[in-house]
C-alpha cells in the first residue's frame, strides 16, 4: 500500500471516528472518548499537512474521493483544533444533566464528522451530502432548548436558508459535472486552470456557487438567524462562528479557478459581501449584548472574506479565515469575562480624539502603508491596504482609551509591528494558496475603497456624534438593522409557517388594586 493510500485512509478515518463516537454515548456521555478522537484528528491533520506542504511525503491522490491539497489540510487542522477546545469547554458547560449531555455530545460528534468530511472531500457529491449533513445535525444543536421561542424561530429560518444554499450548491456541481464529465474537484480545478474563459454553463455554475457561499455566510438580508441563534448553548455558538459559517469562504477558495473567470460571480460577492462588511460592522457598534455584537462581527468578517476572494486575494482570505476562527472560538467561550470587561470600558471615562489627532493619525498610518507598498512594489488591488490604513488610523488616534493611555510614538511603533506581522503572515500563506488576478480590476478596487471610506465616516459619526439631533434617526435605523430581518422573517413565516413553543407559566405583572391609580 502506497503512502498516498495510507494518507487517504487516515484522512477518511477522522470523520469516521467522529461518526462512530457519536453512537458511543447511549448510556452516558463519554467525553474522554470524544476528546481522544479530537486529539487524534488534530495529530493526523497536522502531521499530514506538514509532510505535504514541506514536500517530504508525496501523498498525491491515493483515493480519488479524498483530497490532500494544502488548503484542505490546513482547514482540517484548524477544525480539529477548534473541536478539541470546544469539547473540553462543553464538558464543564453541559455538566449536570445526563440526558442533555448524551444528546448534546451525540449531535456535536455528528456535526464535527460532517464538517471534517466536507474539508477532505474531493468528490463534489460527497461534499454536497456532507454539507447537508452539517445543517441537519447543527439544527438539532440550535434547537437544543426547544422551549425558547427565539431559538426555534432562528433554527426555522436557518433551516430554510440552508435548503436554499444546498439547492444552489447542488445545481452548481451538477452543471460542472456535465461540463467537465467528472465529479472530482481536482479534475475541474485542472481544467479551469488552463482555460481562458468560461462557457455559459460554467458562468451559471460560478454564480450558483457564489450564491451558496453568500447564504452560507449569512450575508444581508438573510442574516437574522445568525443573530438569534445566540439562544443556543455557548459552545454551539462558538462552533458555528469558528468552524462552520466560514465554509462559504472555503468553498470559494476551493473553486478559485472558476471564480476568477466569472465577472458576474465576482461582482455579486463584491456588492453583497462589501455592503454586508460595512453595514454589519456599523450595526455592531449600536448593540450592547456581547453575543449579539459578536454575531454582527461574524457577518462583517465573512463579508470581507468573500470580498477578498472576489478580488483574487485567496491567500488573504485563508489567513482571514484562520484568524477569525481562532478569535471567535476564544471570544464566545470567554464571553462571560467579556461582559465584565465591556462594563468596565463603558464606566471608565474616555478622551475623544481631537481633530489634530485624527489628521496626525491618518498621515502617519497612510505613510506607513504607502512606504510598505513602495518598498516592496506591491501590486493591486489596493483597497485592502486602505482598510488596513484606516485600522491603523483608529489605533493611533484613539490611543487615549477608556482604561489605558499611550504616547504617539508607542502607537506608531505598534502600528509598524502590526503592519510587518500582517505582511509576513500574508506572504507565508503563499506556500498554501496563491493570489490570482480577477476580471473586476480597477472598478472593483475603487468600489471597495469607497465602501471602506464610508465605513470610516460612519464609525466616527456613530461613535462620537451619536448624541447629535441629526443622528437620532440614523442611530435607530442602524440599531434596528434597517428592519431587514423583520421583513425576511414575515416572508418566511408566510411561505413556510411553523409553530413556535408557548412559554410555560409566563410571567405577569401583578399590581395590587390599592396601588392602581383611578
Amino acid at each position: 500500500m502506497t503512502s498516498a493510500w495510507i494518507g487517504s485512509l487516515l484522512l477518511l478515518a477522522i470523520p469516521a471516528m467522529f461518526f462512530i463516537s457519536a453512537w458511543a454515548h447511549e448510556r452516558r456521555a463519554n467525553w474522554q472518548l470524544t476528546m481522544g478522537v479530537a486529539v487524534t484528528a488534530l495529530v493526523i491533520s497536522i502531521s499530514s499537512g506538514v509532510l505535504a506542504i514541506a514536500g517530504w511525503v508525496e501523498f498525491g491522490h491515493g483515493f480519488d474521493w479524498v483530497t490532500h491539497e494544502p488548503v484542505s489540510l490546513v482547514m482540517l487542522s484548524l477544525i480539529s483544533f477548534i473541536s478539541y477546545i470546544n469539547v473540553r469547554y462543553s464538558r464543564s458547560y453541559m455538566a449536570g444533566n445526563g440526558e442533555e449531555e448524551r444528546r448534546y455530545i451525540r449531535w456535536l460528534s455528528i456535526t464535527l464528522g460532517f464538517v471534517t468530511l466536507v474539508v477532505v472531500s474531493n468528490h463534489m457529491l460527497m461534499m454536497v451530502v456532507a454539507w447537508i449533513g452539517i445543517s441537519v445535525a447543527l439544527h438539532q444543536l440550535l434547537i437544543f432548548y426547544p422551549e425558547r421561542q427565539r431559538a426555534v424561530l432562528a433554527a426555522h429560518k436557518k433551516y430554510i436558508f440552508a435548503r436554499i444554499a444546498e439547492g444552489f450548491l447542488l445545481a452548481g456541481v451538477v452543471i460542472l459535472y456535465f461540463q467537465h464529465d467528472s465529479w472530482l474537484i481536482s479534475d475541474i480545478y485542472d481544467n479551469l486552470s488552463q482555460a481562458q474563459g468560461l462557457s455559459y454553463a460554467d458562468q451559471f455554475a460560478a454564480l450558483f456557487l457564489a450564491v451558496a457561499a453568500l447564504v452560507k455566510c449569512a450575508q444581508l438580508p438573510l442574516h437574522g438567524w445568525l443573530i438569534q441563534v445566540v439562544e443556543a448553548p455557548t459552545p454551539v455558538s462558538a462552533l458555528l462562528h469558528a468552524g462552520i459559517i466560514n465554509l462559504g469562504g472555503f468553498l470559494m477558495i476551493v473553486f478559485a479557478p472558476l471564480l476568477i473567470l466569472s465577472s458576474a460571480a465576482q461582482w455579486l460577492l463584491l456588492i453583497i459581501g462589501g455592503l454586508t462588511t460595512v453595514l454589519a460592522a456599523l450595526v455592531m457598534m449600536t448593540r450592547a449584548t456581547v453575543k449579539v455584537r459578536l454575531a454582527w462581527s461574524t457577518m462583517s468578517q465573512m463579508g470581507l472574506m468573500l470580498v477578498e476572494c472576489a478580488l483574487g486575494l485567496f491567500e488573504l482570505a485563508l489567513l482571514h479565515l484562520i484568524a477569525h476562527s481562532c478569535y471567535k472560538a476564544y471570544a464566545f467561550l470567554n464571553s462571560g469575562s467579556e461582559v465584565e470587561a465591556t462594563m468596565k470600558k463603558r464606566l471608565a471615562k474616555s478622551t475623544p480624539p481631537s481633530r489634530f489627532d485624527w489628521w496626525m493619525a491618518a498621515i502617519l498610518a497612510s505613510g506607513l502603508v504607502i512606504a510598505l507598498i513602495m518598498a516592496f512594489a506591491l501590486p493591486a488591488p489596493y483597497s485592502p491596504w486602505i482598510l488596513l490604513a484606516i485600522a491603523l488610523t483608529l489605533l493611533i488616534a484613539e490611543r487615549r482609551g477608556r482604561l489605558t493611555s499611550a504616547s504617539v510614538l508607542s502607537m506608531v511603533a505598534l502600528a509598524a509591528v502590526l503592519l510587518v506581522a500582517y505582511s509576513l503572515q500574508k506572504m507565508g500563506v503563499h506556500f498554501i494558496v496563491e493570489p490570482q488576478a480577477t476580471s473586476v480590476g480597477l472598478a472593483g478596487d475603487v468600489w471597495m475603497a469607497f465602501l471602506f471610506v464610508m465605513f470610516f465616516i460612519g464609525y466616527i459619526l456613530l461613535r462620537y456624534h451619536r448624541d447629535h439631533p441629526a443622528m437620532a434617526a440614523t442611530w435607530r435605523a442602524f440599531y434596528a438593522g434597517f428592519y431587514l430581518d423583520e421583513y425576511v422573517t414575515r416572508l418566511n413565516l408566510r411561505l413556510y409557517p411553523t409553530r413556535l413553543p408557548v412559554r410555560f407559566k409566563p410571567k405577569h405583572l401583578k399590581i395590587p388594586k390599592e396601588e392602581l391609580f383611578k
